[in-house]
């Protein structure tokens, strides 16, 4: 994967840009975007739809969206290519310093982009939205899930020292400053972006906010042993970087 080129569109600075991955989440788009648009007044935002070609029409129905509020663009690709390289499609399209990622499920709350974003402003360069600080909760994580997710935890925190002060390394809900992501090459395996940002990322300062993991309402998990596996894949090519 190439290098992220973040500058293919004029930045507008104190612009929020906000990147959602989709896939086969028609039923969640409505009520995501409308909880987005809420939260962010009267802060100057847009919405980056990712969709993966979603055989449900998810990309159609942003796009009927963006007709009420004139701030979501949809970026439809030609096939099913991943979280990871959807993310990096929307840091490329979007226009904003500051850039979030979230997913479109309804398990990540909207109503927490407001604090995040005053972290940002506050000066802290990444901010991680969290379940396993004190505040912090997974309440829509099976007991199997919950292993499996401290599991990965330490596991980073063993290989990958960077890491280690950072409690909810496989977030999939956070906010930065365009500046971290610049300058190096973005190649992550599967859902876990986060981790590729804090092992690899310019940053100087970064806070976790505790948020509760809601149970999925519409829709099911995209958890499977393939993602576990390219969570394995992720962790060995990130610690080759760090003996090289």
């Amino acid at each position: 994967m190439s290098d992220v080129v973040l500058d293919e569109h004029p930045l507008q600075t104190d612009m929020l840009s906000v990147v959602v991955p989709t896939y086969m989440e028609r039923q969640s788009i409505p009520e995501l975007i409308s909880r987005i648009e809420s939260s962010l007044q009267p802060l100057k935002f847009e919405i980056i739809i990712i969709d993966d070609a979603s055989p449900d029409s998810t990309a159609e129905c942003a796009k009927d969206l963006n007709r009420k509020y004139g701030n979501i663009k949809v970026v439809k690709r030609a096939g099913k290519t991943g979280l990871g390289s959807a993310v990096i499609n929307g840091f490329q399209t979007a226009r904003g310093e500051v850039l979030a990622v979230m997913d479109a499920d309804l398990q990540h709350p909207p109503e927490l982009l407001p604090e995040m974003y005053g972290k940002i402003k506050g000066g802290y360069d990444l901010v991680i939205a969290s379940r396993y600080i004190s505040g912090g909760k997974a309440d829509g994580l099976s007991l199997k899930r919950r292993i499996l997710s401290r599991g990965a935890i330490a596991l980073a925190h063993q290989l990958l020292p960077r890491t280690g002060n950072v409690k909810d390394i496989v977030s999939g809900f956070f906010m930065l400053k365009r500046s971290v992501v610049e300058g190096f090459k973005m190649d992550p395996v599967g859902f876990k972006v986060l981790l590729e940002i804090v092992v690899k990322g310019n940053y100087g300062s970064m806070i976790e906010v505790p948020y509760t993991f809601k149970p999925r309402k519409k829709g099911k998990s995209n958890l499977s042993s393939k993602v576990m596996w390219n969570y394995l894949i992720h962790l060995c090519k990130l610690l080759k970087i760090g003996f090289r």
